[in-house]
């Protein structure tokens, strides 16, 4: 088995505002999760500027790093600053993933509910409606004895190849049948019609957020700043398999490239940052990512 790689990851998130705001209250899932035989945590910490008046750091229901606080004077902007060092390795199933067909059995066997069951991940959630176009989509991928684990496959490589990547052609809050039925989107689009996709051929699926280490171009410089946060997909395939992640954007199944922050039923689960707070005026945002091996 490849041995773990060390990450050292830096993220900067800086929001100013062009009048003074008050009242803020936020929640921020940015540290990265311990997870065994894939992923551990060695160190991490989370500052804040402007320096809040409460602050509590704890586990969500899922088991993600959350850490809540309130700014109350009048401020002009908010930086967010992640220091984590983190090992990674290859994930691994656990064993064969059950067929398709037969999912609906060791779904019904389920009798817990800890955070990690499937049954949370079987249903509509707040950001992945039933879908008919996308469970249709997903139907005519499928194939007589087609594995959980394979028809996870050919969704994935199949939106990949049917959906364009492009950044400017969604913002956060745009419905996944909107980017499903114009086939473009970024890695957070690409997840969540994934998920309905797979939730409706009878797979539990839910979403993951987290960072990518990025390579640069041959006999180009790595630019500091320039990797990035981003998004894929956890498919239920079965007892002995587990949880199996894929990444629809890149078409590929996650590798040690891949360090995760977070896991939920959709974005609305594992939003980085949340929050609400009374101002008027234009706000700027800015973000900056180092994912460094050691």
């Amino acid at each position: 088995m490849p041995r773990p790689v060390t990450y050292d990851i830096a993220l900067r998130i800086r929001y100013d505002f062009a009048n003074p705001v008050v009242g803020g209250r936020h929640l921020v899932r940015l540290l990265p999760v311990t997870r065994p035989r894939v992923q551990r945590l060695v160190a991490g910490h989370i500052d804040i500027g402007p320096s809040p008046e409460d602050r509590r750091d704890a586990l969500d229901f899922f088991g993600n790093h959350a850490v809540s606080f309130t700014l109350g004077g009048a401020h002009h902007h908010i930086l967010l600053r992640l220091a984590a060092r983190v090992e990674r390795a290859m994930p691994m199933p656990i064993g064969p993933s059950l067929g398709v067909a037969e999912l609906a059995a060791a779904l019904a066997a389920q009798t817990t509910l800890d955070p990690l069951s499937p049954v949370h991940f079987r249903a509509a959630s707040p950001r992945v409606p039933v879908s008919a176009a996308m469970s249709l989509y997903a139907s005519d991928l499928q194939s007589p004895g087609q594995t959980a684990a394979g028809l996870m496959d050919a969704i994935g490589a199949s939106l990949h190849r049917d959906m364009r990547f492009d950044p400017d052609a969604t913002e956060v809050d745009t419905p996944v049948a909107e980017a499903f039925e114009k086939r473009h989107g970024v890695c957070q689009d690409f997840s969540h019609v994934m998920i309905a996709c797979l939730r409706g051929v009878g797979i539990p699926a839910g979403y993951v957020s987290g960072f990518l280490r990025t390579s640069p171009p041959p006999g180009k410089p790595r630019l500091e700043g320039a990797d990035a946060m981003h998004a894929w997909v956890r498919a239920w395939c079965g007892p002995q398999a587990g949880w199996i992640d894929y990444d629809p954007t890149n078409a590929t199944r996650v590798g040690a490239d891949h360090i995760e922050v977070a896991f939920g039923r959709d974005y609305f689960d594992v939003a980085p940052v949340k929050g609400v707070l009374r101002g008027s005026g234009r706000q700027r945002s800015a973000q900056a990512v180092d994912v460094v091996p050691r």
